[in-house]
């Protein structure tokens, strides 16, 4: 892709000895009528042209500035201008690397892709996860060479990768902590997107995707944790597979499916197994679903604002940026590897599963404890997996409710502060979630979680009305101060 800075120097091509006659005056005509359309948008003028017409209309659905229409137009005068040359360039373009069928998608999306020139480092956590996707299936299919999925064995089958496979302990703790480096990378993600406003319109289908990524992670990690078959496996299966139960007329039925018996089995482990081994791909299919949404209208920027003119392409200058964020993930990911490889698990986990004795105090894995604290801070079972749902329904929701005219919450003050009030909130649940069931934990454990549901579902529909309502006052107020000022 040519530079910006190119299409101001663009000038139609003398020699075109080896194009048709009638091509050529086509060619002509066309950058007659583009250039004239380029002079009419610089005088912010109706570009009614008649060699025009089909494509401004076309483009006029997701246009979102003239600047915009500028940049197209040339776009259209340069590929015409190389496509006039006739067998020559035809002949290079099918020799050039980059342009082959397959590679050209990679190009157009990764390499050449248009990029908003303000992003920051907090955008680079993108990439980051998909790497850390990549991690963990690669780790993972290793790692299943050796396991053997079977309640008898299958601990004295991660021990033996840990003691006697060459590599095998490296294997596990990448693959252990490559969750957990999963789970803090999306989850910053998550919260960009929250701050910069990158789920309103015409970004919807990219939150919602997001969302659904989340929670097929949620599923894979926790089917994932049951594999090792320690204590906490065990019995972090059997208490929330039960959950199930809760569901109305068909909640038994449903949990014996899960089981594939009466209880926490051989079947159970067998199923999870195979389920472990598919969703990551499932996983992989839906963030390119969510990398197309993202590159159909094109990235969000710190400001909020439109950044149709003012873009670079991802390589050189985003990649070189990304890369900082790669060589700190990994230095990150590393001391947890090498030196702190147990630091985020549980030590019940080493002893393994017996369904004979139930753990004093049983915990799920650290990023599960905010839902987990929601889930107990209600009483009734089936009001638990309610607020579960409703927690992933307000995520899904927030694009529609949104009422906000402004995106990023650099120019939203109010916003600003319960948005971090939400990061506070959502600590104080994953602390509330290592804690036994009793006073004052509980009572904490409420509050905090009424407090998520009211970011989502009153203080985002609220607050954008009243916003709203603050600028016309301010308006209001300058246009007064203004009348009496020249009167």
């Amino acid at each position: 892709m040519l530079s910006f800075k190119s299409f101001n120097t663009l000038s139609f091509p003398q020699n075109c000895t080896k194009a048709l006659p009638l091509v050529e005056d086509q060619a002509m005509l066309f950058q007659e009528g583009t250039q004239k359309l380029l002079k009419s948008l610089e005088n912010k003028e109706d570009p009614i042209l008649p060699n025009f017409t089909k494509w401004y209309t076309r483009e006029e659905d997701y246009l979102e500035s003239v600047e915009d229409a500028k940049w197209r137009a040339r776009i259209q005068e340069e590929e015409l201008r190389l496509s006039i040359n006739g067998s020559e360039l035809q002949s290079s373009r099918r020799s050039s690397f980059l342009k082959q069928p397959i590679l050209a998608l990679v190009n157009d999306h990764l390499i050449e892709y248009p990029t908003p020139s303000n992003l920051n480092y907090w955008w680079g956590f993108g990439s980051l996860a998909g790497i850390c996707l990549m991690i963990q299936i690669l780790t993972g299919i290793f790692l299943a060479i050796h396991y053997t999925c079977h309640v008898d064995l299958a601990f004295s089958s991660v021990e033996h990768i840990m003691r006697d496979v060459e590599g095998g302990w490296l294997l596990r703790y990448m693959h252990a902590n490559g969750a957990s480096m999963f789970f803090i990378v999306v989850y910053v993600h998550l919260l960009r997107g929250l701050y910069y406003g990158s789920y309103a319109r015409p970004r919807e289908l990219v939150w919602c995707v997001g969302v659904v990524i989340l929670l097929l992670m949620i599923l894979t990690a926790f089917i994932g944790y049951v594999l090792p078959w320690g204590q906490m496996s065990f019995w972090g299966a059997t208490v929330i597979t039960s959950l199930a139960s809760a569901i109305p007329l068909v909640g038994n039925e449903i949990t014996y499916w899960l089981w594939g018996g009466f209880s926490v089995d051989n079947a159970t482990l067998n199923r999870f197994f195979s389920l472990h081994y598919l969703f990551p791909f499932l996983i992989a299919g839906a963030s390119l679903v969510h990398l197309a949404a993202l590159h159909q209208y094109g990235s969000n920027n710190p400001l909020g604002s439109l950044s149709s003119v003012d873009k670079i392409p991802f390589y050189p200058y985003f990649y070189v940026k990304d890369l900082v964020g790669w060589v700190a993930f990994g230095i990150f990911y590393s001391i947890f590897v090498y030196f702190y490889p147990n630091l985020l698990g549980h030590p019940d986990n080493y002893i393994p599963a017996n369904p004979m004795s139930t753990p004093a105090h049983i915990v799920p894995e650290w990023y599960f404890l905010p839902v987990y604290a929601i889930l107990r801070s209600i009483p009734n079972k089936l009001g638990g997996v309610l607020a579960i749902g409703l927690v992933f329904v307000s995520l899904l929701a927030l694009p529609f409710i949104h009422t906000s005219q402004i995106r990023s919450s650099s120019f939203r003050p109010i916003h600003q502060k319960l948005f971090w009030l939400l990061v506070a909130d959502c600590v104080l649940l994953g602390w509330i979630g290592q804690k036994p069931v009793e006073d004052p934990y509980v009572f904490i454990g409420q509050f905090a979680s009424v407090f998520f549901f009211f970011y989502f579902l009153v203080c985002m529909p609220l607050l954008g009305k009243l916003e709203s309502s603050l600028i016309a006052f301010n308006r209001q107020n300058a246009l007064v101060k203004k009348d009496q000022s020249v009167g």
